[in-house]
């Protein structure tokens, strides 16, 4: 069974100037529901990711601090978000989800959640809406606890996984492949263990043509036993801070080369949703919808 990491905490609690981003964390789940996709058997309540787990990835004087509030004002500004005890807590709460999903996936052959692919948080800061990493924290504790031996980070949202190759950047056990824009924010990009910076504009065929020749040979090099997905749709042409020029099915088509691949081979995924900024809502909605569809008809 399909099992997917929600909580009606996930859209809340942001002031109302940095609402539109999150509808999708309240619509996402409505839409599924209504057309069948899923039943709420599907849907389990996340719980919060313990201290220690969150140490093991996390600076602990950057914790402390975050945990405490204590950020300066230019790295609260950083993060995009005001900083809260409430903004703490949900993020908290979404790595505990990814956390779960990634133990689903081991049962099930795939875990989600509808929150996560915070990749832009470092070992000792937060950035781009992200203010701690859960597919690092996901893969260190799959790691730690004798899970999976070599884990693989598919990483196709429009902006870099600067995070994410940052505190993997000496760990071997995990591969970093992050493919995106490459005119797109972060400004400075880390050094993944691959990169594929895209040019502005690319559209469905040539986007899939790289993805083909990529991913396949990455499973054979790589080999890995799990499989962290992070799925963000900005890479739509509808995105407003995206510069690529994917259709609706184009990032359809994406998801389900990565799904396909990881099925085939009998490799554990979870996936995280990440980003997407599409002008209209139902385009985000959509977007992030054939996920859970393709992973419906793939695995279950």
């Amino acid at each position: 069974m399909l099992k997917i990491a929600w909580s009606p905490e996930y859209a809340h609690p942001l002031p109302e100037n940095h609402r539109f981003p999150m509808l999708k964390y309240e619509l996402l789940p409505q839409q599924l529901l209504y057309e069948g996709t899923v039943t709420q058997e599907n849907f389990f309540q996340p719980a919060s990711l313990p201290e220690e787990r969150i140490l093991r990835v996390h600076a602990k004087e950057y914790w402390r601090r975050l945990h405490g509030l204590e950020l300066t004002p230019s790295e609260i500004r950083r993060t995009g978000f005001p900083l809260s005890k409430e903004l703490v807590a949900r993020e908290v709460m979404i790595m505990g989800g990814t956390v779960m999903a990634a133990e689903f996936a081991l049962e099930y052959g795939m875990g989600m959640n509808i929150a996560g692919g915070t990749h832009h948080a470092f070992t000792d800061r937060g950035e781009g809406f992200c203010l701690l990493n859960d597919n690092a924290l996901a893969a260190q504790y799959l790691l730690d606890e004798g899970k999976a031996q070599k884990v693989l980070i598919v990483d196709l949202d429009v902006h870099q996984g600067n995070g994410t190759a940052q505190i993997f950047a000496e760990e071997p056990r995990v591969f970093t492949f992050s493919m995106h824009g490459g005119n797109n924010y972060p400004l400075h990009k880390e050094k993944s263990d691959l990169d594929v910076p895209l040019p502005d504009g690319i559209g469905d065929a040539d986007y899939l043509k790289l993805l083909r020749e990529h991913l396949p040979a990455l499973m054979e090099q790589v080999n890995p036993d799990f499989v962290f997905f992070q799925s963000g749709v900005d890479v739509l042409a509808s995105d407003k801070l995206g510069k690529l020029g994917l259709t609706l099915a184009g990032c359809k088509e994406r998801d389900r080369l990565v799904l396909d691949l990881c099925h085939q081979r009998r490799i554990p995924v979870c996936a995280s949703m990440g980003g997407g900024y599409s002008t209209r809502i139902a385009d985000i909605v959509e977007a992030h919808a054939n996920t859970f569809r393709l992973a419906q008809q793939i695995f279950f």
